[in-house]
């Protein structure tokens, strides 16, 4: 006997890409609270920081030493990387981790996955509209502080070349190609914790498991990249590439660093993402 999904895929008009449109599932996803939430964080921290060098003073070298952060005053485009540099360790995460962890285990601990996949909506199909929102989204978000961050150092402490802590500047127009360039190597390196969180989603029915998941044990890996002790072992660790970016923002950039964090982000999302297309494909779905 067949069952309503195979009755309906032989329906006249019934075309499986058709179902639940990316643009749809991108207004879904858009108008929820925790999506406003998290656009509003990523946006108000700029001013934060602008808030507490107007209270605190501007920071100046220690020991003889000068690092991105002495430099953060210098114009906008210091201030937008002193934004990324700060945020890329943990901020960044969370709204990745949030975006493709919330989004299956959320329908189901809502009891609606059932509903759509009887609409029917195919299991890959949903899985793909879902995942592609999701990095959407999260790339959307990466993108949203450093523009913000531009501006609002613009406002402050004008417009200007990026000064390099170790001697040297970037003219307005390469300084901002070499800002795009650190946000997409952010966004790649951040996929890891993107394919753990979407494949966390697939197995629970819990969204704060997933996304706490993710966010945890990519803290595991920050940890395990300080033991020292793993020597090599460390360069296994997506982790241990977070801000190789630093290499891009230099009179001669680097590239061998930002090729091989990739590297190690690419080949560990792209296993998540087939271990979750492989499990949902296969699992039960009863809520």
């Amino acid at each position: 006997m067949s069952t309503v999904a195979e009755r309906a895929e032989t329906a006249d008009g019934y075309r499986a890409r058709r179902t639940l449109p990316l643009r749809v599932e991108l207004a879904r996803q858009f108008k929820r609270r925790r999506t406003l939430v998290m656009g509003a964080i990523l946006a108000v921290l700029p001013f934060v920081l602008v808030l507490a060098f107007a209270i605190g003073g501007e920071p100046g070298g220690r020991n003889g030493r000068i690092t991105l952060m002495d430099t953060a005053t210098a114009s906008g485009a210091n201030f937008a990387a002193v934004n990324l540099f700060v945020s890329a360790g943990f901020l960044l995460v969370i709204p990745v981790a949030l975006f493709c962890g919330d989004t299956v285990a959320s329908e189901a601990s809502w009891s609606s996955l059932r509903y759509l996949l009887a609409a029917p909506v195919p299991r890959a199909r949903l899985l793909w509209s879902k995942l592609v929102v999701g990095l959407g989204m999260s790339l959307a978000a990466m993108v949203l502080l450093p523009v913000v961050a531009l501006a609002v150092g613009t406002a402050a402490y004008g417009w200007g070349p990026l000064e390099i802590p170790t001697g040297g500047a970037l003219a307005p127009g390469t300084a901002a190609q070499r800002l795009a360039v650190v946000v997409a190597y952010l966004f790649v390196s951040q996929l890891v914790t993107a394919g753990l969180a979407f494949w966390l989603s697939t197995r629970t029915d819990a969204p704060l498991g997933a996304v706490g998941g993710a966010v945890g044990l990519t803290i595991v890996g920050n940890v395990l990249d300080a033991v020292t002790a793993l020597g090599h072992w460390r360069d296994f660790l997506p982790a241990h590439w977070q801000f190789a970016w630093a290499d891009a923002v230099q009179p001669s950039p680097e590239w061998s660093g930002m090729i091989q964090g990739s590297a190690v982000s690419l080949t560990y999302a792209l296993v998540l993402f087939a271990l979750a297309f492989r499990g949902f494909a296969r699992k039960d779905v009863v809520s």
